[in-house]
């Protein structure tokens, strides 16, 4: 049984027609959780994060590169960004993924 802090993330997904969307789904002192939706053929230029992070792509098709390195971005794919790694992300298809940051 859920409780009231649980949510079903595939309810929550929804694409704009070209763009990304960002929803919230926990924040708190140690982590933050964050549903992103991205629109077929939009991409996030490459960048970097000051935290440690895990996505989990949870339906679409897309190429995340991370340290120069593609990897494809299919349902159940899971991938581990250490800090200040670069990383940039395209969408071939409608694609969701969950984004876990760690507040260290």
């Amino acid at each position: 049984m859920m409780d009231e802090s649980s949510k079903y993330i595939k309810e929550l997904i929804e694409y704009s027609k070209n763009g990304i969307l960002s929803k919230e789904i926990v924040k708190s002192k140690k982590m933050n959780a964050t549903l992103f939706c991205m629109a077929k053929n939009t991409e996030m230029s490459e960048h970097t994060s000051t935290k440690e992070g895990i996505v989990y792509v949870l339906e679409g098709n897309g190429m995340f590169n991370l340290n120069g390195k593609d990897i494809s971005m299919l349902p159940g794919t899971f991938i581990h960004m250490k800090k200040n790694s670069p990383h940039s992300l395209t969408a071939h298809e409608n694609t969701s993924f969950l984004l876990l940051l760690c507040n260290n």
